[in-house]
């Protein structure tokens, strides 16, 4: 035994981590390289190495001899028989199966062990993609099932390493508008890594937090391809955004960029779209009408913002476009339901990831304090959440009105701050919204109010806002540098990432910012923040508890 190692590495596959040892935060780096955060309690962190977690590790460059080498300069006794044999098995995988180019119509599976390919072609799920033995190592299939294939066999359990190439698509001519030495732009160092890594693998994802200027990261991708390009993202105000920066950073003129939402539809060189108009359709029988955007234009690049958010029907659409190079953008991968297998097999494996603390390091985000309120609820809300059921107890919990009295303190706290309140129930939202007299930005409201609200917040004009989940994702407010968030999707991770994300910008002079959950106190919705925080836990950063009384005395 060495105790002053902060693991304990069992043969499941999982580890606990001593959360107050001393070497905490050099295992925790190491951990996040190859395994998924699954418990956060207070005395010890629970990891497990899963096969995505290693696939993703190897299409990185990791070796099993460099996981190995992690986990005994961590582990506080000798790693469990067998382990590193099943770690070194799984990475293996990756790249077992490979998918080449043989004609314009065809491609060639090929493996060296034969009998793995016997095996891959007996797979149920294949055999309507029509593969056809070759020889004993290769075997024959259409261009067109790409991409269904390498999901079927990711579902197998092994990963085809895809080195078909890609089309170059039609040919763009765009260049960074004022870069160079004394211009007063250029990319940052890890930004610039992060565009090389993806070029240089041609398809894949790219994770950093929010803040980063992934969007930027995405127009470099295309300026080093200069092609044509489909970008997806998940609303209308991304879209704005994504125009303004291709317009206002490149040489791209307003003609050649094309916004395709609910309000426009042009298809120009360079198309923003939202995932939203893609799966629109009149009824559920109907065809998605607007998947035709795919085919429209020759693309040599299609960009998924926001990756994580895609939903089932584009899957379905990636899946046929496989000899289009895919750039998949997020702050994190996890998917509430389940699919990060497909992002990997569909879009890409992980390219690159820059850890939220290290940026934080550098300044280049804000530096966040996350806080958890415990509010109590009172003695008549406390008898109807005893006697609920399911999704009503969460939501009674939820709503609970004496969240108010705590958000007014927090405004109190914090008077020369931008704040936003985040929420996910509108009779909860309009009812703070009337009692702190600020505005309401949901879905309902038109997208040009919305702009000019956010626009007016920018300003210092409106220093508080109210927000749905309409704000979860892609709306840059620099200034903001408080978060209240008084409910939530569930236990959703992704969502708690990306509310925290809104305040990553980095603030001038101290570089701080507020996180601030409001939770109903020995509720369904404590379990559920346990589960939300998990992945902002796996980057670094720590909850403080403490309840409404302790707020409003100000300790």
């Amino acid at each position: 035994m060495n105790d002053v190692k902060a693991c304990i590495v069992q043969r499941d596959r999982t580890i606990l981590l001593e959360c107050g040892h001393p070497g905490f935060e050099t295992a925790r780096e190491k951990l996040t390289q190859f395994a998924e955060l699954v418990k956060s309690p207070s005395s010890f962190h629970t990891y497990r190495i899963t096969p995505l977690s290693l696939w993703n590790a190897a299409a990185l460059g990791c070796t099993p001899e460099e996981i190995e080498s992690d986990l005994s300069s961590i582990s506080r006794w000798s790693l469990p028989a067998g382990l590193l044999q099943e770690i070194g098995e799984l990475m293996s995988r990756y790249g077992k199966l490979k998918l080449q180019k043989e004609e314009k119509d065809t491609l060639r599976l090929t493996s060296l062990n034969s009998e793995l390919l016997d095996e891959a072609l007996a797979v149920p799920a294949l055999a309507s993609l029509k593969l056809s033995r070759i020889s004993p190592h290769e075997a024959r299939i259409h261009a067109d099932s790409r991409g269904r294939l390498k999901q079927e066999l990711m579902r197998y359990g092994y990963p085809v390493l895809d080195l078909a190439g890609y089309h170059e698509g039609q040919a763009l001519k765009l260049e960074w508008k004022n870069s160079g030495e004394g211009s007063g732009f250029s990319l940052r160092g890890y930004q610039e890594d992060a565009a090389q890594s993806f070029q240089g693998g041609g398809s894949g994802v790219l994770v950093l937090p929010c803040g980063a200027g992934k969007t930027v990261i995405g127009i470099a991708a295309l300026e080093r391809l200069q092609c044509e390009c489909l970008i997806l993202t998940s609303n209308s105000t991304s879209v704005e955004q994504w125009l303004h920066e291709l317009t206002g950073r490149t040489s791209l003129q307003a003609s050649d960029v094309g916004q395709y939402t609910g309000q426009k539809k042009e298809v120009k060189p360079v198309t923003v779209a939202t995932y939203q108009i893609l799966t629109h359709r009149r009824s559920k029988d109907d065809e998605f009408e607007h998947m035709k955007l795919f085919n429209e234009r020759n693309w040599g690049l299609i960009i998924y913002d926001e990756v994580h958010l895609l939903p089932a029907p584009v899957f379905r659409a990636t899946a046929d476009i496989q000899a289009t190079r895919r750039l998949g953008l997020t702050a994190t991968l996890v998917r509430e339901d389940g699919c990060e297998q497909d992002v990997f097999s569909l879009i890409g494996p992980k390219r690159y990831e820059m850890p939220w603390k290290e940026l934080e390091a550098e300044g280049w985000i804000a530096q966040v304090d996350c806080c958890e309120i415990r509010v109590p609820m009172e003695a008549a809300l406390r008898e109807r959440y005893l006697y609920a059921e399911g999704k009503e107890k969460f939501r009674i919990a939820a709503e609970n009105p004496g969240k108010t009295a705590v958000v007014k303190e927090l405004l109190r706290k914090h008077p020369s701050a931008g704040i936003l309140v985040i929420g996910q129930y509108l009779d909860q939202l309009s009812h703070i919204a009337e009692a702190i007299g600020a505005p309401l930005i949901s879905g309902k409201m038109p997208q040009q109010q919305r702009t000019a609200l956010y626009a007016s917040f920018r300003k210092g004009e409106t220093p508080v806002l109210v927000v749905s989940k309409v704000a979860n994702f892609a709306v840059d407010l620099p200034d903001a540098s408080v978060a209240i968030e008084i409910s939530g999707s569930f236990g959703s991770r992704q969502e708690e990432a990306q509310r925290l994300g809104r305040l990553l910008r980095p603030k001038a002079g101290d570089n701080r910012a507020y996180f601030y959950t409001l939770v109903s106190e020995s509720s369904k919705e404590e379990e559920f923040a346990v589960r939300r925080q998990m992945f902002l836990i796996e980057q670094g950063y720590e909850y403080t508890v403490h309840s409404a009384k302790e707020v409003r005395s100000g300790t």
